[in-house]
């Protein structure tokens, strides 16, 4: 084998040169007017990092994600403690039963999707139905001797 028959394993990819014209449309990636727009344009790094942390639109708030969606329904978190107090030994706990223990309020009149969390303390055996529950809080539940379906 001779130096000049050498191949690499893998191909070498170019990467796409764009803002020359052709396929890539009017700006050709390269956003609008201006000194971005040209040729040896180069931003010192700390103030590319000042401009990232500008809001990039206005009234969206910090997680803009959250914002956007309004669709998405949020669960009415409830923690532990607050059965605890509300509800006795044996209960059922729903979401109806939650609204009419005055732990959540209603929802366009309907009873809201609840996600029951950790924080406090239980030591009622309750039965969870209806409720989305986290892992730490079922891990209470269980040990006080209730249970979620």
């Amino acid at each position: 084998m001779q130096l000049h028959e050498l191949k690499p394993a893998t191909q070498k990819k170019a990467a796409k040169r764009i803002g020359r014209g052709g396929k890539r449309g009017k700006t050709s990636g390269r956003g609008g007017k201006g000194q971005t727009a040209r040729a040896g344009n180069s931003m010192r790094p700390e103030m590319r990092d000042f401009i990232k942390k500008l809001p990039k639109l206005r009234g969206h708030g910090v997680n803009r994600a959250a914002t956007v969606n309004a669709e998405r329904v949020r669960p009415m978190p409830v923690n532990v403690g607050a059965l605890e107090l509300a509800f006795k030994a044996g209960d059922t706990v729903t979401p109806k039963t939650l609204v009419a223990a005055l732990v959540v309020e209603t929802i366009r009149k309907k009873a809201p999707t609840v996600k029951i969390l950790a924080t406090g303390e239980l030591t009622k055996a309750l039965t969870i139905e209806g409720c989305e529950v986290s892992a730490t809080a079922k891990a209470k539940i269980e040990k006080a001797g209730g249970k979620v379906l």
